[in-house]
């Protein structure tokens, strides 16, 4: 029986080093619009460029879930497939990978789909992406995989912090003078996934040392022992990442913690030097 764990972009995940037998990995890409420009969230995507534009553009900027079409494209070609999106909170990507299931189910009745709601993004898929993977070596049938699969999943979280909040005022989350006084301030906010999938802020502060203090000092309260590794993915601002990467391994001392860039789409709502960690 062949196998297909497939993302949406959001995910950060390009490849999937070491799959397990029979396993194949894809991604459908998610769209980032800006203006006239169309960015596709795919392995060719020059991040750079689409944060340029975006920071260039008189305006705001949008996003695009994939299509059920690239979704049941993907759900065509494994006997049984495991699918993990961005929260059905920020994108329609989920319903429309839930449409897909539905209609590759209609037409091949013997396939088993199963599509996850993250409630999240960035790293916190990756380390649904990488549990999928070792859950099927272990030879499990569907429905025990996926029971455990989801469990596994509930006790995860997600933490961001932003430098930049050009794109909310843009999009018209704060006032002008909120994003030009935290940016003339240096202001830092800390954020996570709430329980339901939507963006809750935790902490203003200044500067990026007491912020990434406070992701940690957050990790600590909600229960991080190192168990899992800590996924951080970050939008332009690789030394703040790998600062964060030495904090968490000296804090929690056997913990691993992964450094990623963002995709396209969670630099879309990181901004420039914005961090986001799942664990």
């Amino acid at each position: 029986m062949s196998w297909m764990i497939v993302s949406d972009s959001s995910g950060e995940l390009r490849t999937l080093p070491n799959a397990a037998p029979g396993v194949a990995y894809s991604t459908v890409p998610l769209k980032i619009r800006v203006g006239e420009r169309e960015f596709v969230d795919n392995a060719a995507l020059d991040v750079d460029s689409m944060i340029e534009a975006m920071h260039n553009f008189n305006g705001a900027s949008t996003t695009a879930c994939p299509s059920p079409e690239e979704w049941a494209e993907k759900f065509l070609m494994a006997d049984q497939v495991l699918a993990v999106t961005i929260s059905s909170n920020l994108s329609g990507s989920y319903n429309s990978a839930m449409v897909a299931r539905d209609m590759v189910l209609e037409n091949h009745p013997e396939k088993k789909i199963h599509v996850l709601d993250s409630l999240s993004t960035g790293g916190e898929m990756a380390l649904a992406i990488w549990k999928a993977n070792d859950l099927i070596a272990r030879g499990l049938p569907f429905e025990d995989l996926v029971k455990e699969w989801e469990i596994w999943f509930q006790q995860r979280q997600i933490l961001f912090a932003l430098a930049s909040f050009d794109n909310l005022v843009k999009n018209g989350r704060v006032s002008k003078l909120v994003g030009f006084v935290a940016g003339v301030m240096s202001m830092r906010a800390v954020g996570r996934g709430s329980d339901d999938g939507k963006l809750e802020m935790l902490h203003k502060t200044r500067g990026e040392t007491r912020m990434l203090a406070l992701i940690l000092e957050e990790m600590d309260h909600r229960g991080y022992h190192g168990q899992v590794p800590a996924v951080i993915s970050h939008c332009q601002n690789e030394k703040g990442a790998q600062m964060l990467k030495t904090g968490i391994e000296k804090k929690w001392p056997g913990a691993k913690a992964i450094v990623l860039p963002c995709s396209g789409l969670t630099s879309f709502y990181a901004e420039s030097g914005g961090i986001i960690v799942g664990y």
